[in-house]
């Protein structure tokens, strides 16, 4: 007599399709490295990549502007004077870094070196927040954090770090724009839900889209001549637009919480990280989306950057409790010291 298990589970297999016996999609990116790193309780903000290096370049507000050596996994420095680091930008045309820091200040240094050139005052008003290369121009627009009113975009020439102009804009919080590299840039108006098209000269605007969802993130894709944006807030999502007239080509959901986003053009892959612990992992076919998949993380994971030498996406987090707001207030969160962590995230 056969066991009942053997029998039973003979059974089933032959009651399910062959497709139900089929094997497991591949998973599209697995943890393979996490560094825990020295810190105090302080939190982040952007982690970005020197273009074409393994130099990843870490703005952790109160313990300054941190260079970690991906290849190796170790930290490089921390740099000099850089206490409230919050926005790095890297050009290495113009061996020249810059960080938006949250004091109003913008911090230069000597990209080879890594030497600080100058920490020079901008806002008066509150903290920068980032900011990005326009290489139609070669101005670095460096861009004010929320304001009550109006948002403020200084213009700096990259190679010097001179500021050339002030534009105000009426709106509460902007976000770095994408540049065509033709002379337009594409402008995200978070809270108003707007992209505004403005000629990366003047700054004067050409269009406006409304794209209905809280747009914190854009991308120019040169090799389709397309739009990729993405949405924070109670609309979370990821979107294709024509740049020729602001048509939206594809729309699909993210995770909440919002806070980078990368496109691996060798893979047409696109990937948010979010705070609520989760990756959206997006697939471009043409002028179309779909979600290939949600990898979960922790809380808190939102913000990441990819290495464009292999794809490998480099998650930054720490352990965290959160305390109740004073007066029914925003709950406070406090960072745990010496737990803040780079995950490395290899594509499959």
């Amino acid at each position: 007599m056969k066991p009942i298990a053997l029998i039973v589970s003979a059974a089933v297999l032959a009651a399910c399709p062959a497709s139900a016996q089929e094997a497991s999609p591949d998973l599209p990116y697995t943890m393979t490295e996490s560094v825990t790193l020295p810190s105090t309780d302080t939190g982040w903000d952007y982690v970005k990549f020197e273009p074409g290096s393994s130099r990843l370049f870490m703005g952790r507000l109160k313990d300054g502007l941190t260079v970690y050596d991906v290849d190796r996994g170790q930290t490089i420095m921390t740099m000099e004077n850089s206490a409230g680091a919050n926005g790095p930008v890297l050009l290495p045309k113009y061996n020249r870094g810059y960080v938006a820091m949250d004091d109003g200040s913008l911090l230069s240094f000597d990209l080879k070196t890594l030497k600080v050139i100058a920490r020079a005052k901008l806002a008066n008003d509150g903290g920068l927040n980032s900011g990005s290369l326009d290489p139609a121009t070669g101005r670095l627009h460096v861009i004010t954090g929320t304001r009550p009113k109006e948002a403020t975009w200084f213009s700096i020439d990259a190679a010097t770090g001179k500021l050339l102009a002030t534009t105000r804009f009426p709106f509460r919080k902007m976000d770095d724009p994408a540049a065509d590299g033709k002379g337009n840039l594409y402008a995200p108006a978070r809270l108003d839900g707007l992209i505004l098209k403005l000629d990366s000269g003047t700054l004067k605007e050409q269009a406006r889209w409304d794209v209905g969802c809280n747009v914190s993130k854009m991308k120019y894709l040169a090799a389709t001549n397309r739009l990729l944006g993405a949405c924070t807030g109670d609309k979370p999502a990821a979107f294709l637009i024509d740049p020729a007239d602001g048509r939206i080509l594809s729309r699909v959901a993210i995770g909440k919480g919002l806070d980078a986003l990368a496109y691996d053009e060798a893979r047409e892959l696109i990937v948010s990280s979010n705070y609520e612990g989760s990756m959206t992992v997006i697939a471009r076919e043409g002028d179309s989306l779909r979600v290939v998949a949600t990898v979960h993380t922790q809380f808190g994971a939102r913000m990441m950057d990819m290495d464009h030498r292999n794809g490998r996406l480099y998650l930054v987090n720490a352990d965290s409790t959160g305390f109740p707001g004073k007066d029914g207030g925003e709950e406070v969160t406090r960072y745990h010291p010496d737990s803040f962590r780079v995950e490395t995230w290899q594509p499959n």
